[in-house]
């Protein structure tokens, strides 16, 4: 059946701007035997993930690299440099004059992720929360002059480089239309009946993306939704479901589905495309958690035989580098209070043991790293 999502509107300027609709889409979606399929996978797939996660001895050792390589891929699609290591880099407070001047934009989306999780718990996924989060994720950073944290009151516009608004690729709804169309996401994004959860996300980030509603980080922001959304659904108990690894790969089919939406009324395609997308990442990152389980009790059996009595401290630096893999010899002395002599000592048997390696090449000032877990991350 034929569908339209919105209405291409030219403005008093000569352009011509597209409005959508208002979710859901009318006529209903259709929902072949590939869409229930593709949907039960994927609820499969997060439902293992979720359980995954639970079983954990600790969740943090794999949400705090999960979420800082969400940030990376995330800000990649947009076209930051700075890698993973960059980012674990600058939180050590480690200084390489070689090092991106982009990785703040990813410290940024990092701060913005737990700040929205944080506010999550005092009050509801609304307009004025994804402004907030949309302010700390631009402060500072490439784009901070687009009025971060304020939804844009002139008209933006989606193009290759040079190109201008009259001949952008996707022009979304002008600066005066805004109100009544976040206004409807707004209320859409509570309403819990009328579609499976996965379908809804698929819809509300599409939406996003199509009103783009601030000058610049749109398409950080409409993925960060996603997990804001299934953490407040409570679908998962912790943020581990990032699509960006899926969309990045499939980057140039991730925006052309999303413009045959508002050109041909595509939802199907772009839902399939979704499912297919949450299925996938839900079990890397299954995966992924079954690995980090396995790894820590190989090293911690590992410090307990080969340490003697050294190995109390050995286990408390173990732990220590779930959430800190970047290290000095000066960050293990403060950790243990120990001297440096000692630190220096514990730190090459971790090397002997091959749990850790050295970074920098250097005799002095060197920085070491837990690569095993990192490698988890750095694909």
């Amino acid at each position: 059946m034929a569908r339209q999502t919105g209405v291409w509107r030219k403005q008093i300027e000569g352009y011509n701007a597209f409005i959508p609709f208002d979710l859901p889409p009318s006529p209903p979606l259709e929902f072949d035997d590939e869409m229930r399929a593709m949907l039960s996978k994927a609820d499969r797939a997060l439902g293992r993930l979720d359980g995954s996660i639970e079983a954990l001895p600790n969740p943090e050792h794999f949400v705090f690299m999960y979420v800082r390589k969400e940030a990376v891929l995330s800000s990649q699609i947009e076209g930051t440099q700075a890698s993973l290591r960059d980012v674990l880099e600058v939180e050590a407070r480690l200084f390489d004059p070689q090092r991106p001047d982009d990785a703040d934009e990813i410290i940024n989306y990092v701060a913005a992720m737990n700040y929205g999780l944080q506010r999550l718990e005092t009050i509801p996924l609304s307009l004025r929360l994804i402004r907030e989060i949309h302010e700390r994720l631009m402060r500072g950073v490439r784009g901070h002059h687009a009025t971060p944290g304020e939804f844009r009151r002139s008209q933006n516009w989606i193009s290759a480089v040079g190109a201008t608004l009259q001949n952008a690729s996707y022009v979304p709804p002008p600066p005066h239309e805004l109100p009544r169309l976040l206004g409807a996401l707004e209320h859409y994004l509570h309403d819990e009946t009328s579609l499976p959860l996965l379908v809804q996300l698929g819809l509300i980030h599409a939406q996003f993306e199509t009103i783009h509603p601030f000058l610049d980080g749109n398409g950080r922001m409409g993925r960060l939704l996603i997990t804001f959304c299934l953490c407040e659904r409570a679908a998962l108990t912790k943020p581990v479901l990032y699509l960006s690894h899926f969309l990045k790969r499939h980057r140039a089919r991730y925006y052309d589905l999303l413009q045959a939406i508002r050109i041909d009324g595509a939802w199907e395609p772009w839902l399939k495309f979704f499912l297919q997308g949450i299925t996938e990442v839900a079990a890397e990152a299954t995966e992924t958690a079954r690995r980090i389980v396995g790894m820590r009790e190989t090293h911690r059996d590992m410090i307990v035989h080969e340490l003697g009595r050294g190995a109390a401290s050995g286990l408390k630096l173990l732990e220590w580098l779930y959430q800190r893999p970047m290290f000095t010899v000066a960050d293990v002395t403060d950790l243990l209070k120990i001297t440096s002599p000692a630190a220096n000592v514990l730190t090459t048997k971790l090397l002997g043991l091959g749990l850790i390696r050295e970074t920098t090449g250097h005799k002095r000032n060197r920085v070491f790293e837990y690569a095993p877990y990192t490698a988890l991350f750095l694909d």
